[in-house]
């Protein structure tokens, strides 16, 4: 309880969110035809857990993360990595990615990151301009209660 009342009066909630977004040109992504076998190979490259889902006119579709294909090719006694090709990322995604718009307040994007490991955001057409990452927010918050 202290902590937010900290945050709140620190003004870090009104921080600019745009100012913590990572652009889309440097986000990971994969489209929901894509074979999961490339979902796959992107995941494991960037590092990261769970990436979005995009259509060809960069909007937001959803988003995948290794579990979810691991759990796909999981068989009763090993992992069928030959089964990976069989399916497509729209097989496997799920629709429920958190969204912003690029013109709302960190303190939205800070409550979407509590269950996501990123929160997609969109500008007024709803395109995808990019992620802000539990990372980088939990970076503000430290810098913000370093300050005080």
């Amino acid at each position: 309880m202290i902590l937010l009342q900290t945050l709140k009066n620190s003004q870090i909630t009104d921080h600019e969110i745009l100012q913590l977004m990572i652009p889309q040109e440097k986000v990971a992504h994969v489209q929901s035809n894509h074979p999961l076998d490339h979902a796959l190979l992107v995941l494991i490259k960037s590092g990261y857990t769970a990436i979005p889902v995009l259509d060809p006119e960069y909007k937001v579709q959803g988003q995948v993360g290794k579990a979810q294909i691991l759990d796909s090719i999981l068989g009763m006694e090993r992992i069928e990595m030959d089964r990976l090709h069989d399916y497509s990322v729209s097989d496997v995604m799920t629709e429920k990615v958190p969204r912003m718009k690029q013109d709302e307040t960190f303190g939205k994007a800070l409550m979407l990151s509590i269950n996501h490991p990123f929160v997609c955001i969109e500008d007024e057409d709803r395109s995808f301009i990019g992620i802000m990452t539990r990372r980088s927010i939990l970076a503000l918050i430290h810098r913000h209660l370093e300050k005080i």
